[in-house]
């Protein structure tokens, strides 16, 4: 009755909706709990993610409130004013709290995706809506999902009818007492507080969540709308020449500009062909695999055995059973294949972006090869057929030109795809290089009718789950694809180019997930698992047999097989020739963007730092790695600082001045 008495009606509301929101932004945060929290994380331990995340969630509920508050200073604007003023009030919750519920419910799904918050990244798929809304309504239950979401809207609209009618009905009786403008300002004043950052003296940011030192911890902690919002600042390039000149002589001495070849300017090298290159003029297939993670194949021991045709072709070629692609996502693998640079672009993907699509590739350096590309699906996804352009005279295959069905929204099957790449090569006069791109091992997961000798097994989840594998769906579309890799090699063998040309079969990235039954636990606490990836070179007829375990980068594929080209080449990228570069230091780059978190993992460690804090780590990524002192762990950790920070500036420059053509 306290209230009623001395608080105006409008304040008495806005105090009622901060309770029900702060009630959604609480218990989204506790879903997110429940659904999400690591195996080995105690409850007790998230405790300061929740007290952070409170005042994350007091921001975001001022922000919804303010509005509510301040235009309400004028009486006749208020709630209680008139009818015209409840209405327009109502509406403007039900589109606040549409949009929330939206965030909420998009930041859920990509939660779990890929175990980050929703981010300014998903406005890359919100560039190719089309595609990616088919892929939604081909992977999850969209109607269902939609209406859900106008069902919660309609619920928290009769709540807050029924807030505004019991104050109304508790305040009839009441004296009409003067608007007093007072409980306004203290409650503006209030909402100020909350925004700028409760019992803080410095403004709340972004980047406090990252001094959680945890990635779920951070991750609980924010909101959806914080993340997404602040991240939008993340979507253009930022380049420090500055920084990049500072660090050349770590790069310089990393890439052995003065050994590998005859320096022309900066990074650039002419590299001349070795002793052992093919004098053959072999054809080049480069097949980018998608989601081709090394923990979930069969040559990482996995017991569930997905590939076992790849694992037997691993052993009649050359596999790096330790190659890492620089980040996770297909454009920014396909970006750093094709490039030999790490897209470092935060929150958008370089083949979106105008600054940096035009790139340099070595592909070009294959004189007298005919180029082609293969995408069972719209190489407009991604910009893919932007990116590839920067390839002279390719001939692009991609959906519309094939004569097999489509599949799902990323067009034909991957063995369709195969074989339609195969009839094209069959017919093939001059050397070729060839990319096919596979889109199979990945949501909706679909498996087509017409390969009734595929079996699918079926698994127990406990199992599943063991080894990797987030559902019976995903570990038979990991099959299949070792089934279309079957049927291309099967008809490869049948064609004229076979015996000269070199395959080349590499992860376009790979999955966050479980992989504590087959590596160390860096794989699965610090998600190697998103980068590590099987790479082969299979030519029976050319290449002998080998199998190297030394750390190996995605962005060395192009100039590894340019080196085994009886040909000269140009290599202005951070690419190196992991099989003639003598005394190289093995390392390879790696970037979480959404974390802000940039490394170099090795032979022995994964070292990795923080971009908004200053925070590092060193873990060790094999077993029997040998204990440090301090005195080592310093010295280590200074050295691959140096190098982390090298490759991540000189790649922020490369990619807005390494231009291509």
């Amino acid at each position: 009755m306290l209230i009623q008495f001395r608080f105006p009606k409008t304040i008495q509301w806005i105090i009622k909706l901060f309770i029900i929101y702060l009630g959604i932004f609480t218990g989204f945060r506790v879903i997110t709990l429940f659904c999400f929290k690591p195996a080995a994380t105690r409850v007790l331990e998230l405790l300061p993610s929740f007290w952070l995340g409170l005042k994350y969630d007091l921001r975001w509920i001022a922000i919804v409130l303010l509005p509510i508050a301040c235009i309400s200073l004028f009486p006749k604007f208020s709630p209680f004013y008139s009818e015209c003023c409840k209405r327009g009030w109502a509406i403007y919750l039900a589109i606040v709290t549409l949009l929330l519920l939206f965030f909420f419910g998009a930041d859920f799904g990509h939660f779990a995706y890929v175990s980050t918050r929703l981010n300014a990244s998903a406005l890359n798929f919100a560039e190719d809506a089309k595609i990616s809304f088919q892929m939604l309504w081909q992977s999850y239950p969209v109607v269902w999902i939609i209406a859900g979401l106008l069902g919660a809207v309609a619920m928290m609209g009769w709540m807050f009818a029924r807030t505004h009618v019991s104050i109304e009905e508790r305040n009839t009786n009441v004296h009409k007492f003067s608007y007093n403008r007072r409980w306004h300002i203290a409650a503006i004043i209030l909402l100020g507080w909350f925004l700028f950052g409760f019992l803080t003296l410095e403004p709340l940011r972004w980047r406090d969540a990252f001094a959680l030192n945890d990635n779920f911890k951070s991750y609980l902690a924010l909101n959806p709308l914080q993340n997404f919002v602040t991240t939008l600042r993340f979507r253009k390039p930022v380049v420090d020449e500055g920084k990049a000149k500072r660090y050349f002589p770590v790069i310089s001495d990393f890439l052995q500009l003065g050994k590998t070849g005859a320096p022309v300017n900066g990074y650039e090298r002419i590299i001349n062909p070795g002793s052992r290159s093919l004098e053959s003029q072999p054809n080049v297939v480069l097949v980018i695999c998608e989601s081709f993670s090394m923990y979930k194949s069969s040559m990482s021991g996995n017991p569930l055995n997905s590939t076992p045709f790849f694992n037997s072709l691993t052993q009649q070629g050359i596999f790096f059973d330790r190659c890492f692609s620089p980040t996770f996502g297909t454009a920014r693998g396909v970006f750093a294949t094709l490039t030999g640079v790490p897209d470092v672009q935060l929150s958008k993907f370089s083949s979106r972006n105008e600054a940096s699509i035009n790139q340099y590739s070595i592909i070009n350096d294959f004189d007298g090869y005919d180029k082609f590309y293969f995408l069972g699906g719209n190489s407009d996804f991604n910009n893919f057929r932007g990116l590839v352009s920067n390839i002279n005279d390719v001939h692009i295959y991609e959906e519309g030109k094939f004569k097999s069905p489509k599949l799902n929204v990323w067009g034909i099957s991957d063995k369709n795809l195969f074989l339609a790449a195969d009839s094209v090569m069959q017919h093939q006069k001059k050397p070729f290089f060839t990319i096919i791109q596979t889109s199979d091992n990945h949501r909706p997961y679909s498996i087509p009718e017409e390969d009734k000798d595929f079996v699918k097994q079926v698994i127990s989840d406990d199992s599943l789950h063991k080894y990797g594998f987030e559902s019976l769906a995903e570990f038979n579309a990991f099959c299949y694809t070792d089934y279309c890799y079957q049927k291309f090699i099967e008809a490869a063998k049948r064609s004229p180019y076979f015996d000269n040309t070199i395959f080349i079969f590499m992860g376009d990235h790979g999955v966050e997930g479980n992989a504590s039954a087959m590596y160390p636990a860096a794989w699965t606490e610090q998600r190697l698992n998103d980068e590590h990836i099987p790479l082969l070179f299979y030519a029976p007829a050319l290449l002998s047999p080998e199998k190297i375990s030394h750390t190996a980068s995605q962005i060395d594929v192009l100039p590894t097989l340019a080196g085994m080209i009886h040909q000269p080449y140009t290599n202005k990228t951070l690419g190196r020739d992991m099989l003639h570069s003598l005394g190289k230091e093995n390392a390879a780059f790696i970037i979480h963007h959404d974390e802000g978190k940039i490394g170099i993992v090795n032979d022995d460690y994964f070292y990795i730092k923080n971009l908004w804090i200053n925070q590092e780590e060193l873990v060790a990524v094999r077993t029997d790695v040998p204990i440090l002192n301090a005195h080592q762990t310093d010295s280590v950790k200074k050295h691959l600082s140096e190098l982390t920070s090298a490759m991540y500036e000189t790649a922020k420059w490369m990619l807005v001045n390494n231009h291509g053509k």
